[in-house]
């Protein structure tokens, strides 16, 4: 069995182990990262959408199956089958 460092062994019982994790830091050049900020500053990537809405999803799936399975029952009757 292999055991683990204690370094190893700190950053899995650390709360704060994904702040110190280089991957998390910028590499970027400082004017790379300017580039980077006034491109996204200019919006062309944004768009206002309206605010997720569970609810009318779950409405609008139990709507559609009912249907679905009512047309499925409408032709099993119409067919003989039921």
């Amino acid at each position: 069995m292999q055991t683990m460092s204690q370094s190893e062994e700190d950053a899995i019982h650390d709360p704060h182990a994904e702040m110190n994790d280089k991957s998390y830091q910028n590499h970027l050049y400082p004017e790379d990262q300017a580039k980077v900020d006034a491109f996204l500053k200019r919006g062309v990537n944004s768009v206002e959408r309206k605010p997720f809405r569970p609810f009318l999803l779950l409405l609008l799936l139990l709507v559609v199956v009912t249907s679905l399975s009512g047309l499925s029952l409408l032709l099993a009757n119409l067919a003989g089958v039921y």
